[in-house]
């Protein structure tokens, strides 16, 4: 059995119009609508721009350099769809007088703490709150988008009894019955 290239690896990026890339030896910059992005790359990978087209192939088949194959051209085409088109998470808050509000680059937060908590817009971020029980957190880099809606989650993470905290749109909570068994829902 032959040794095989990644798949994903070997998928071409076409750069959209308006979007300008810049191969400078193992560094790639990324210049579009949205933003830049730059990132260092592994030397044994070979990032190539040929009629718009960006294609990433590894210097040797070794096993280290396949795993990296499609690595590297996720990453790339990471760095093209978020000066294009941008990255976004969608956070929701579920509890009683649990709420956000969003004031100038600020974000407060009514957990059911005794204090209010901020968390505030940062260079890459920004944070929109179209509802009292929704989050949206946008940006370029879809590494520090996921890394902030992480932590924004983390601040109060959905508990399993009835459900309450911050959670993403798309997530399922594992719900448990209370220790009665047969309790209030």
């Amino acid at each position: 059995m032959g040794k095989k290239m990644s798949r994903i690896g070997k998928l071409p990026i076409s750069v959209p119009a308006g979007v300008d890339v810049n191969i400078d030896g193992y560094s790639v910059t990324v210049k579009g609508p949205k933003g830049t992005l730059s990132r260092e790359f592994k030397p044994s990978m070979k990032i190539t721009l040929d009629n718009g087209v960006l294609a990433v192939t590894p210097e040797t088949e070794s096993k280290t350099d396949r795993s990296l194959h499609g690595l590297t051209r996720t990453l790339l085409n990471n760095m093209v769809t978020g000066v294009t088109v941008g990255f976004k998470k969608e956070l929701e808050i579920h509890g009683v007088g649990y709420r956000c509000q969003k004031k100038g680059k600020e974000l407060d937060l009514t957990l059911g703490f005794s204090h209010p908590v901020v968390v505030s817009d940062t260079e890459d971020i920004t944070i929109e709150a179209p509802a009292p029980n929704k989050i949206i957190i946008n940006g370029i880099d879809n590494q520090k988008v996921g890394q902030f809606a992480a932590e924004v989650r983390g601040l109060r993470p959905p508990e399993p009894y009835k459900g309450k905290g911050i959670r993403y749109v798309d997530e399922v909570v594992r719900r448990k019955e209370g220790k009665a068994g047969k309790g209030k829902k």
